[in-house]
Protein backbone atom coordinates (compact mmCIF):
# COMPACT_ATOMS: atom_id res chain seq x y z
CA UNK A 1 0.00 0.00 0.00
CA UNK A 2 2.95 2.27 0.83
CA UNK A 3 4.41 1.78 -2.56
CA UNK A 4 0.90 2.54 -4.14
CA UNK A 5 0.72 5.89 -1.93
CA UNK A 6 4.24 6.73 -3.03
CA UNK A 7 3.22 6.71 -6.73
CA UNK A 8 0.65 8.70 -5.95
CA UNK A 9 1.98 11.37 -4.59
CA UNK A 10 5.00 11.19 -7.51
CA UNK A 11 2.21 11.19 -10.18
CA UNK A 12 0.58 14.35 -7.52
CA UNK A 13 3.80 15.99 -7.38
CA UNK A 14 4.15 15.50 -11.70
CA UNK A 15 0.34 17.28 -11.27
CA UNK A 16 1.43 20.08 -8.92
CA UNK A 17 -1.13 22.99 -9.51
CA UNK A 18 -4.42 24.63 -8.35
CA UNK A 19 -7.59 24.69 -10.09
CA UNK A 20 -9.33 27.51 -10.95
CA UNK A 21 -11.53 28.75 -7.91
CA UNK A 22 -15.02 28.58 -8.98
CA UNK A 23 -17.24 31.59 -8.97
CA UNK A 24 -19.21 31.63 -5.83
CA UNK A 25 -22.46 31.02 -7.67
CA UNK A 26 -21.11 27.92 -9.13
CA UNK A 27 -19.32 26.36 -6.06
CA UNK A 28 -19.96 22.16 -5.99
CA UNK A 29 -21.02 21.16 -2.36
CA UNK A 30 -17.96 19.65 -0.44
CA UNK A 31 -19.05 16.05 1.17
CA UNK A 32 -20.09 16.36 4.79
CA UNK A 33 -18.04 14.40 7.11
CA UNK A 34 -17.71 13.08 10.56
CA UNK A 35 -14.16 12.01 11.59
CA UNK A 36 -12.73 11.58 15.46
CA UNK A 37 -9.86 13.39 15.90
CA UNK A 38 -6.98 12.44 17.63
CA UNK A 39 -8.11 14.38 20.42
CA UNK A 40 -10.95 11.94 20.65
CA UNK A 41 -13.40 15.22 19.83
CA UNK A 42 -15.88 14.80 16.74
CA UNK A 43 -14.86 16.71 13.82
CA UNK A 44 -17.92 17.17 11.25
CA UNK A 45 -18.56 19.75 7.99
CA UNK A 46 -21.43 20.36 8.65
CA UNK A 47 -20.70 21.91 11.93
CA UNK A 48 -18.62 24.69 10.52
CA UNK A 49 -21.12 26.44 8.67
CA UNK A 50 -20.16 30.21 8.88
CA UNK A 51 -16.28 29.33 8.83
CA UNK A 52 -13.94 28.54 5.83
CA UNK A 53 -12.14 25.61 6.17
CA UNK A 54 -9.05 24.24 4.98
CA UNK A 55 -9.19 20.42 4.83
CA UNK A 56 -5.65 18.85 3.98
CA UNK A 57 -5.22 15.35 2.96
CA UNK A 58 -1.73 14.27 3.54
CA UNK A 59 0.63 11.69 5.20
CA UNK A 60 3.38 11.55 7.52
CA UNK A 61 6.12 10.00 5.52
CA UNK A 62 5.08 12.54 2.31
CA UNK A 63 8.37 15.18 2.37
CA UNK A 64 5.71 17.90 0.76
CA UNK A 65 3.25 18.05 2.99
CA UNK A 66 5.53 17.82 5.65
CA UNK A 67 6.55 21.35 3.94
CA UNK A 68 3.06 22.57 3.85
CA UNK A 69 2.63 21.98 7.65
CA UNK A 70 4.33 25.15 9.11
CA UNK A 71 2.00 26.96 6.65
CA UNK A 72 -1.10 25.84 8.28
CA UNK A 73 -0.34 25.59 11.97
CA UNK A 74 0.63 30.13 10.95
CA UNK A 75 -2.44 30.30 9.30
CA UNK A 76 -4.66 28.74 11.87
CA UNK A 77 -3.05 31.02 14.64
CA UNK A 78 -3.11 33.61 12.46
CA UNK A 79 -6.75 33.49 11.18
CA UNK A 80 -8.94 30.71 13.87
CA UNK A 81 -10.34 33.45 15.70
CA UNK A 82 -11.31 35.23 12.15
CA UNK A 83 -13.28 32.23 11.39
CA UNK A 84 -10.57 29.69 9.87
CA UNK A 85 -11.03 26.54 10.48
CA UNK A 86 -7.60 23.87 9.34
CA UNK A 87 -8.25 20.07 9.86
CA UNK A 88 -5.51 17.44 8.36
CA UNK A 89 -6.74 13.98 7.41
CA UNK A 90 -4.03 11.86 7.44
CA UNK A 91 -3.63 8.81 5.14
CA UNK A 92 -1.29 6.99 6.73
CA UNK A 93 -1.74 2.85 6.73
CA UNK A 94 -0.11 3.41 10.65
CA UNK A 95 -3.60 5.43 11.58
CA UNK A 96 -3.20 6.87 14.87
CA UNK A 97 -0.39 5.31 16.26
CA UNK A 98 1.70 6.39 12.88
CA UNK A 99 -0.26 10.38 13.40
CA UNK A 100 -0.26 10.74 16.72
CA UNK A 101 3.59 10.23 17.35
CA UNK A 102 4.08 12.55 14.94
CA UNK A 103 1.92 15.47 15.38
CA UNK A 104 3.18 15.69 18.94
CA UNK A 105 6.65 16.24 17.81
CA UNK A 106 5.88 18.75 15.62
CA UNK A 107 3.51 20.77 17.61
CA UNK A 108 0.76 20.52 15.58
CA UNK A 109 -1.77 22.79 16.88
CA UNK A 110 -5.01 21.83 14.28
CA UNK A 111 -7.58 19.15 14.52
CA UNK A 112 -6.39 15.73 12.42
CA UNK A 113 -8.15 13.05 11.89
CA UNK A 114 -6.32 9.64 11.27
CA UNK A 115 -9.17 7.19 11.11
CA UNK A 116 -11.64 6.96 8.28
CA UNK A 117 -9.77 9.15 6.04
CA UNK A 118 -9.42 6.92 3.33
CA UNK A 119 -13.11 6.75 3.19
CA UNK A 120 -13.03 10.73 2.87
CA UNK A 121 -10.63 10.76 0.32
CA UNK A 122 -13.41 8.89 -2.02
CA UNK A 123 -16.02 11.27 -1.11
CA UNK A 124 -13.88 14.38 -2.43
CA UNK A 125 -13.35 13.00 -5.77
CA UNK A 126 -10.81 10.23 -4.91
CA UNK A 127 -6.90 12.04 -4.35
CA UNK A 128 -4.53 11.59 -7.04
CA UNK A 129 -1.71 13.03 -5.17
CA UNK A 130 -0.63 14.00 -1.42
CA UNK A 131 -0.97 16.65 -0.18
CA UNK A 132 -4.28 17.82 -1.77
CA UNK A 133 -5.99 20.40 0.05
CA UNK A 134 -9.43 21.93 -0.31
CA UNK A 135 -10.59 25.35 0.97
CA UNK A 136 -14.62 24.83 1.60
CA UNK A 137 -15.99 28.43 1.87
CA UNK A 138 -18.46 29.35 4.68
CA UNK A 139 -21.47 28.26 2.97
CA UNK A 140 -19.98 24.57 2.90
CA UNK A 141 -18.70 24.64 -0.57
CA UNK A 142 -15.43 23.51 -2.46
CA UNK A 143 -14.04 27.36 -3.40
CA UNK A 144 -10.47 25.24 -4.58
CA UNK A 145 -8.42 22.34 -4.56
CA UNK A 146 -4.57 22.50 -4.49
CA UNK A 147 -2.78 19.18 -5.84
CA UNK A 148 0.77 19.03 -4.55
CA UNK A 149 2.52 21.54 -2.07
CA UNK A 150 2.23 25.15 -2.12
CA UNK A 151 3.72 28.16 -0.91
CA UNK A 152 1.61 29.83 2.07
CA UNK A 153 1.03 33.28 0.67
CA UNK A 154 -1.33 30.77 -2.20
CA UNK A 155 -3.56 29.86 1.04
CA UNK A 156 -3.32 33.45 2.64
CA UNK A 157 -4.89 35.10 -0.40
CA UNK A 158 -7.74 32.84 -1.21
CA UNK A 159 -8.17 32.12 2.86
CA UNK A 160 -8.81 35.73 3.12
CA UNK A 161 -11.43 36.46 0.05
CA UNK A 162 -12.91 33.46 1.35
CA UNK A 163 -13.44 35.09 5.05
CA UNK A 164 -14.31 38.34 3.40
CA UNK A 165 -17.50 36.84 1.85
Amino acid sequence: MKKILMAILIVGLAATGCSAAPQQGSRPPAPDFNLKGLDGKPIQLSSMKGKVVLLDFWATWCPPCKAEIPHFKELYSQYHGKGLEVIGAALDQGGEKDVAPFAKQNQINYPLAAAGTQELAQRYGGIRGIPTTFLIDKQGRIAQKYLGYQDKAVFEKEIQALLAE
